[in-house]
């Protein structure tokens, strides 16, 4: 937590600090979710080097996603407990040394531990660095704007993935779309142990590993399920166990963390209005937009032929689009509020999605790639802000690292979860038919999927979202303006506070 009293140190020194602050908390943000996508474009690459299978291609993609998902509640409660900055620094070190480690591995089960190991280090950074960011920013305008910095380079990480992932892949190897992470965390670790300074830590709770465990393990073994579908159907009991008990673990893990006296996740934080609605629209929006880089990725290369480099070129505009949609959003919310451009944002990201399932064998650039991309990403853009700034802008200060960790794991779940279906939808359409018509008819339905969703969702936020005065910007959501509005002619439910710089 960065100390800004003017007492203690100048007011200039205090705004250098603060900015470096941000500056390091995007960068780890950038980090772990551009490998959410940097490995699509070298997927091809790591099949013929490794022999993996299409199954295996897929948990290159899930083996970090899940790890990710599964492990961030229980990051973020560390950085409540132990600190930000430790945590930040656990964090990005064992993030750099699963890197190093799957840019050397020879075999792919090698790679996949690697890509897990990742997951587990991003898992403990991507919470503590929101939680540094709205230490170190006072509430209002100023954390909406760096909240906006944040979710910008995120997801400006997660669209450059495809770019950066073909420009390493074509000029170096596939290897270094890993590899490429070493000399940045390296950096990271040094700016950070510098102007980082650590908050005051919370209470000692013991940590929930039982949850952590629970909740990872659920949502790897549901994912498995689903992937077995591909192969075996829906009925076979290849497919029905992993997922049954998938569901099970993940039944458990509520049963576990409402008896638990220190919980991973505490069920009381889901009584907020926003942070619950915010939380299920994000892994709703997350489902549909984490499959999208992958499918125009696969779609460019295995359909049109682009070479990496030219996939990751041509996903560019999408790139800048999300980017510029994200940074604009703080600025368009303080007129519209925050409901109201998370549906609108959510309704143009359907769009986008419904053009782009018209892609065909012979597609062009312009219409089958580039402009669904601009429209589907300048939704998402457009939606993912104002869904932080619900989700976050009422935590109180001993749950800001849970409800940091809650929002990226809604995203990032539901991106892992949601791959894994569509991917099966695709295959089912394409029938084991290797032709590229059907091939791409697959991919279509993926995207027509995806679409529906997404207009399921709008309709949702709109009904459940809280309206006007729910954000930062005019009252956080665990105010008493916010909960009346959420409940209309009800006494308000106890509030979580916002976090003080």
């Amino acid at each position: 937590m960065v100390d800004a009293s003017p007492h203690e140190q100048p007011p200039a020194r205090s705004r250098t600090r603060t900015w470096a602050v941000v500056a390091a908390a995007c960068t780890g943000q950038f980090l772990v979710v551009l490998d959410v996508s940097v490995v699509n474009v070298a997927l091809p690459s790591m099949r013929t080097d490794l022999g993996l299978s299409a199954p295996g291609l897929q948990w290159v993609v899930n083996a970090y996603s899940i790890a990710f998902a599964g492990f961030m509640l229980l990051g973020g409660r560390a950085a409540d407990i132990y600190g930000r900055k430790r945590m930040f620094l656990t964090g990005i070190g064992l993030f750099t040394v699963a890197s190093l480690a799957g840019g050397f591995a020879q075999e792919g089960w090698q790679l996949l531990a690697a890509r897990a190991g990742q997951g587990l280090g991003a898992a403990v950074l991507s919470p503590a660095t929101l939680t540094i960011l709205t230490a170190a920013v006072p509430e209002g305008p100023a954390r909406t704007r760096a909240i906006g910095t944040w979710m910008a380079v995120g997801a400006g990480g997660g669209a450059a993935g495809g770019l950066i992932g073909g420009v390493l892949t074509d000029t170096l190897s596939w290897r270094w779309v890993l590899l490429i992470n070493v000399p940045i965390g390296a950096l990271v670790i040094v700016g950070a142990a510098v102007w980082l300074a650590e908050g005051a830590a919370g209470d000692r709770r013991r940590m929930d590993l039982l949850g952590a465990v629970l909740v990872t393990a659920g949502l790897a073994t549901t994912a498995y399920g689903i992937v077995q579908t591909e192969a075996e159907g829906w009925t076979a009991a290849a497919t029905l166990v992993p997922l049954l008990g998938g569901l099970a673990l993940l039944g458990l893990f509520v049963l576990v963390e409402a008896r638990a006296a220190a919980p991973l996740m505490p069920l009381r934080v889901l009584g907020v209005r926003a942070v619950s609605a915010a939380n299920v629209s994000m892994l709703l929006l997350g489902s549909a937009t984490f499959g999208m880089w992958y499918f125009m990725t696969v779609y460019a290369q295995n359909i049109l032929g682009y070479t990496p480099l030219q996939a990751g070129l041509a996903l560019l505009p999408a790139s800048v689009a999300v980017f510029v949609a994200s940074k604009a959003a703080p600025r368009i919310m303080t007129r519209s509020g925050a409901k109201a451009l998370a549906v609108t944002g959510v309704l143009v990201t359907a769009a986008g999605f419904g053009w782009q399932s018209t892609m065909g064998v012979d597609g062009s650039y312009l219409t089958s790639v580039c402009l669904p991309g601009l429209l589907m990403m300048t939704g998402a853009g457009l939606a993912s802000t104002p869904l932080a700034t619900l989700a976050t802008s009422g935590a109180a200060p001993g749950d800001a690292g849970l409800v940091s960790g809650l929002v990226n794991t809604s995203r990032t779940m539901g991106g892992a979860l949601g791959l894994a279906v569509l991917s099966t939808v695709a295959a089912a359409r394409t029938a084991g038919s290797g032709g590229a018509a059907e091939i791409t008819a697959g991919y279509a339905l993926a995207f027509r999927t995806s679409a529906l969703v997404l207009v399921a969702g709008a309709v949702m936020m709109l009904l459940w979202l809280p309206g006007r005065g729910a954000t930062g910007t005019g009252g956080g959501p665990g105010t008493r303006a916010g909960n009346r509005a959420g409940r209309p002619g009800k006494a308000p439910a106890p509030a979580l506070h916002s976090p003080e710089a």
